[in-house]
């Protein structure tokens, strides 16, 4: 702690990597601020992973961008959650895809919703797993619409139950047909309800089979109308049996036969 802060960024790149990590931890802020971006990159995992919060958020863009894609994932949890936003978009998509699971779980919902559509295209679907309804409905449309149709899956049905119709509308008929039952299934009736005829069209049978009556029951006359004929047999028969009768007239001749 006695360094000037001169002194700390006049560390060789070739030395850093031997201090130890009690003494990284014990930089104060304005010491921290002071490494240079390649002396970041020289840092090893375990010193990455000895940086306290209060340096991590004190840190520039830049400096936070210089971590290895190989060190990012020794951060604490503790560190993430002091990221400032400036500092979660300049991640770049490797260093984004090398969190782990509990490093998503930390970070704010003010930091999600600054992600880029880069940066939800590279995470996975076991990142996607970990966040929370409350991470996800900082999301915004343009980001839910551009997660791969191979992550959707990871989403938990709680998040799915949480969806606001704004963010159901967002999701492409891709995305969509990914869904799995138990997702399907804990859709709201209200964001069944705003399901568009091309979201209906591209539900698979298997899909339409995991509706309950309550959310058939939802569905405009024109959705009812939308499911394709070889899709509508796997409608449960107590959904069938369910159904207004403006939704059983709404039923196309090629759909009841």
């Amino acid at each position: 702690g006695a360094m000037s802060t001169l002194d700390i960024a006049s560390i060789e790149t070739t030395d850093i990597g031997s201090l130890k990590t009690a003494a990284i931890a014990a930089l104060s802020t304005n010491q921290a601020k002071a490494l240079t971006t390649d002396q970041i990159v020289a840092l090893g995992s375990a010193q990455i992973g000895a940086l306290t919060s209060a340096q991590i958020g004190g840190m520039s863009s830049g400096q936070i961008a210089a971590i290895e894609t190989n060190d990012i994932g020794a951060l604490k949890t503790a560190a993430i959650a002091a990221l400032t936003t400036n500092q979660t978009a300049a991640l770049s998509t490797d260093q984004f895809q090398q969190l782990s699971t509990a490093q998503i779980s930390a970070m704010t919902t003010a930091n999600l919703a600054v992600l880029t559509t880069d940066q939800i295209v590279a995470m996975s679907s076991n990142q996607f797993g970990a966040l929370s309804s409350n991470q996800f409905n900082a999301l915004s449309t343009t980001d839910i619409a551009a997660i791969e149709t191979a992550d959707i899956i990871g989403l938990k049905t709680s998040i799915i139950a949480t969806l606001k119709t704004a963010q159901l509308a967002a999701l492409t008929t891709d995305q969509l047909s990914n869904l799995t039952t138990g997702q399907i299934a804990a859709i709201t009736t209200a964001n069944i309800q705003a399901l568009t005829t091309d979201q209906v069209v591209a539900l698979t049978s298997t899909q339409i089979g995991a509706l309950s009556s309550a959310q058939v029951g939802a569905m405009s006359t024109l959705d009812i109308a939308s499911i394709e004929t070889t899709d509508i047999g796997s409608l449960k028969t107590a959904a069938i049996a369910a159904l207004s009768t403006n939704q059983a007239k709404a039923l196309t001749t090629d759909q009841i036969v």
